[in-house]
Order: C-alpha cells, then sequence, then structure tokens
C-alpha cells in the first residue's frame, strides 16, 4: 500500500467519551506513525455507548477545550458521536477532515451490533458525507463478543496491537480501496493477535429478557430488558468467526439500505389498487 505524501487531516472521536483509554491510545499511534497528521479529536464529554445515529436537534451544544498530557487541546461536547462529526465538517477545529478514525472502542462491534453502536455511527456519519472513515473496536476479553463493560478496568496495553494496525492504515490509506459511502469496521481480538482476516458481518443472537428491577414507593416500575449475554451463529467467513480465531476482523461496510430483491418485487404488487381502496372505504365512512 502507498503511503499518503504530505499532511493528511485526521479527526478521531468515538463514543465512550474524551477520557477514555482507547481514545488516547488511539491518539498517541497515529502521532507516532503518520507522518505530517494534522489530528483533531472532538469526543463526548461522557459515555455515549449504543447512541447509534442519534444527533442532538432540541438544543444548544455545549463545547469545552481540554488538553491531554502533551499539551495540545482536544474538544468534548455533551452531543453524540455523530454530532462530533458534524462539529469537525462544519468547521470547529477549522479545514474539514480527510479521514475519520472513530475509536478506539471498549469493547467488540460485530455483527448486527453495529447497527447500535455510537462508534460505528460516527465513521458512517463521515462516510455519508464522502469521508472516509474506519471504525475500531477490541474485544474486552477472549471469548467475549459483545460491547459490554469487563470487570477490570482498561490500560494502554490492552489497545496496543490494535492502534499499531489502524494507525498503518491511516498511513497507507491511499491505497486502500474505500468506495464512496464505505466504512471500514475494525475488531481486534483480545490477547495475542494471529494476524488479520478480510470477513463479513455476522449475525447476532440476542437473548435478553425482561427484568423487573424495582418498583418505587408510587408503583412506578423499572425494568432491564438487557440482561442475557449475547451469542452468534457460527458461520465460516465473519467477524465472529475472525475474532474468536484471534485475528483482526477487517469489515467493508456501505450504506445502501434499499433491498434490490424486495424493491422488484414490490413494483409488480398493485399498490395502487389498495391506495384506491382506502379512498373508497373513507368515502363511505363519511356517508355512514
Amino acid at each position: 500500500m502507498a503511503r499518503i505524501l504530505g499532511a493528511v487531516r485526521v479527526l478521531l472521536t468515538n463514543d465512550d467519551g474524551i477520557q477514555a483509554t482507547g481514545l488516547h491510545a488511539m491518539r498517541r499511534a497515529l502521532l507516532e506513525r503518520v507522518p505530517g497528521i494534522e489530528l483533531a479529536v472532538i469526543a463526548p464529554d461522557s459515555n455515549r455507548s449504543a447512541s447509534a445515529r442519534s444527533i442532538t436537534t432540541r438544543q444548544p451544544l455545549a463545547v469545552d477545550e481540554v488538553r491531554f498530557a502533551d499539551g495540545e487541546r482536544g474538544f468534548a461536547t455533551d452531543g453524540t458521536p455523530v454530532d462530533c462529526v458534524r462539529f469537525a465538517v462544519l468547521g470547529l477545529v477549522g479545514e474539514p477532515p480527510e479521514l475519520i478514525v472513530s475509536g478506539i472502542n471498549h469493547g467488540s462491534n460485530l455483527g448486527d451490533d453495529v447497527t447500535y453502536s455510537g462508534t460505528v455511527a460516527a465513521a458512517f456519519e463521515g462516510a455519508l458525507l464522502g469521508i472516509p472513515a474506519i471504525a475500531v473496536s477490541q474485544q474486552a476479553e477472549h471469548g467475549r463478543t459483545d460491547f459490554r463493560p469487563r470487570g477490570r478496568g482498561w490500560a494502554y496495553e490492552d489497545f496496543a496491537a490494535g492502534a499499531r494496525f489502524v494507525a498503518e492504515l491511516v498511513a497507507a490509506i491511499d491505497g486502500l480501496p474505500l468506495g464512496e459511502r464505505t466504512v471500514l469496521n475494525v475488531n481486534v481480538p483480545a490477547g495475542e493477535v494471529r494476524g488479520v482476516r478480510v470477513c463479513r458481518l455476522g449475525r447476532r443472537i440476542y437473548r435478553d429478557e425482561l427484568k423487573l428491577e424495582s418498583v418505587a414507593p408510587n408503583g412506578r416500575k423499572h425494568y432491564r430488558i438487557y440482561g442475557a449475554e449475547p451469542g452468534y451463529h457460527e458461520e465460516p467467513g465473519t467477524d465472529f468467526e475472525a475474532v474468536a480465531d484471534s485475528m483482526i476482523a477487517v469489515t467493508p461496510l456501505g450504506f445502501d439500505l434499499n433491498h434490490e430483491r424486495a424493491l422488484a418485487e414490490l413494483g409488480r404488487v398493485d399498490l395502487q389498487a389498495a391506495f384506491a381502496r382506502s379512498i373508497e372505504r373513507q368515502e363511505l365512512a363519511h356517508e355512514g
């Protein structure tokens, strides 16, 4: 892969918040390993995990300047990961970014979970705006495939392999076949990493349950609905399989939500007749 000549403007964001260890590890690797990088950091001021592509529209967004250990500045906002990308594109840090890196997430974003992930959503926002994007997530523990917190805290060493790998991707981004509206979703296994595998999204098995947590004095009930450990379908060629094999999973994601087969089949259905019947029944109701 060819290396970028000259500076590249990169936005680093996440959904775990500006203080997250994964973000700081990714920032350090980018600064150390990507020559000429112009790195801007805009991240939520607290954890916004599983916020998906939510945006803030009903109130102004607060922004605070923060200083990293090396004295360089970043920005924290009370908005969502997607809001962070919008801030960068609209000029909060000067010229818009040429690349977006989102992560490193504390926990995997595999299979169907990408639709919930704020980490992946930030990358998708960039792709929708015509900016190449990489989302990167770190498996919490070997054998764990979900995004939930683990028992112990996180250390820089937990993110070292993923940070180095993604920094190399960024340094050679012009050699990657990133098409329009495409995101690279990168998931790094816990422990020793054996290599890299290009793969497709797998399929989740959700085992959520409805559990009454408490009842307030006024009778209001509080439930938990996401308590059970999820599984996945064991299929070849998926991101689940790659991470289980201690391989970094790299999955190109697109944002075309059209269902082409259903589009063709639905086109053969006489929907106009259904519309005519709805008008006819409305008129009969008025006459009655």
